[in-house]
């Protein structure tokens, strides 16, 4: 009688645990367990490319260094070398392990922490220069964090996906040019670094890759960043679309400007005539602007620039439209101050600055200065 086959121990075929078995023996010699692709994860194999971009980040003996995304330590061991002290930021419990495990018992050990979580919700010690290997689904989130800290990093080499590379060197009038684009250049100056091909990760990705430098300026541009990235997020909420569109022809953002306005009415002790409408009074405007450039919304919501995602008032509007049509209720009845922000809006547009029928995708650094310092002195404010 033939004897009965022995369950194996190991990981067999269907088995989908981080640390099962590669099936393969080109997997084994590659992979000392499975990548999490959810997090972005691909490891810099390439001993070349990882020794130019800690030269080029340009360290100094007395440089606190962040590394965002550190996987196996590729990167963070050399970074040991230049620099006095690393600051590891990683997600995934197996690579901190990894990486813990490779400067275990040696004199690099007390020069590294590793911070195991979301590097855009941690609370980030002082640095003077950041070095990423950046997943890719946190870039844009990275860098605006990078750029709105009070005491910004001395310089910033960060390796990101091509396209969204691109992104931050794009022109005004350039299909990528974006909120990332102006808001980098405002504060920031960049440069290409390198090109990185797919090949030069395990396992490769799907894009290639560049490696960039961002310096921030200093001085810091005397503007206040919050500001500065409202009005920002409404001018490219629909890029392609007039000031005129995204300022008066949606009234989330009227609505918005209007809570802002009483808020700073009231820290600057301005009264406000809070009586409601007469009837028929504004109700002309108000389907102007309702139905105002609709093919590109949906219901009184438009659709946000790929590279950003939905601001926070859009969302919360959003939540409160779909609250009233519950209840059955009608259109939100306006009152004068929504009417004088209106105004005062327009003014701005048409006879302050003469925007009001240029796009976003068009304009450069100089027309969205005079555009905040327009809307600041009519009181109206973006943060």
């Amino acid at each position: 009688m033939p004897k009965a086959k022995r369950k194996s121990h190991g990981a067999g075929a269907g088995d989908s645990t981080p640390y099962s078995k590669p099936s393969s023996k080109a997997d084994a010699a590659h992979s000392i367990f499975k990548m999490n692709k959810d997090l972005g994860q691909h490891i810099l194999k390439n001993p070349g490319v990882a020794s130019a971009i800690v030269a080029k980040a340009n360290l100094k003996q007395s440089d606190h260094v962040l590394e965002v995304g550190p996987g196996t330590g590729n990167l963070t061991v050399l970074i040991l070398k230049e620099a006095k002290s690393v600051t590891a930021v990683e997600m995934d419990p197996r690579m901190a392990a990894e990486l813990t495990k490779r400067v275990q018992g040696k004199p690099e050990e007390k020069r590294l922490k590793i911070l195991l979580g979301d590097v855009i919700k941690t609370q980030l010690p002082h640095f003077d220069v950041c070095i990423s290997n950046t997943p890719y689904q946190i870039s844009s989130p990275l860098v605006f964090k990078l750029l709105s800290l009070p005491q910004p990093p001395r310089s910033c080499v960060l390796m990101f996906q091509r396209e969204f590379a691109l992104r931050l060197f794009a022109q005004p009038g350039s299909k990528l040019y974006s909120r990332l684009s102006v808001n980098v250049q405002m504060w920031a100056k960049v440069t290409h670094v390198m090109k990185v091909g797919k090949n030069n990760f395990n396992p490769p990705p799907m894009v290639e890759s560049n490696v960039v430098r961002i310096e921030p300026k200093f001085p810091r541009p005397q503007i206040s960043y919050e500001e500065w990235d409202g009005l920002l997020r409404i001018c490219f909420n629909r890029k392609n679309k007039t000031l005129r569109a995204n300022f008066v022809g949606t009234t989330v953002v009227l609505d918005m400007l209007e809570r802002n306005y009483r808020l700073w009415c009231s820290q600057n002790d301005i009264p406000v005539d809070d009586s409601p409408m007469g009837d028929g009074e504004g109700e002309a405007e108000d389907m102007d602007v309702d139905t105002m450039e609709d093919d590109d919304e949906f219901n009184g919501f438009s659709e946000p620039d790929e590279d950003d995602e939905l601001p926070d008032f859009f969302k919360q509007a959003q939540a409160e439209q779909a609250a009233r049509r519950q209840k059955g209720s009608g259109r939100k009845k306006r009152g004068r101050v929504y009417e004088l922000v209106r105004e005062k809006v327009r003014k701005v547009l048409e006879d302050v600055t003469d925007l009001a029928d240029k796009r976003a995708q068009k304009c450069e650094e100089g027309d969205f200065l005079k555009l905040l310092y327009a809307f600041n002195q009519e009181g109206i404010h973006f943060s």
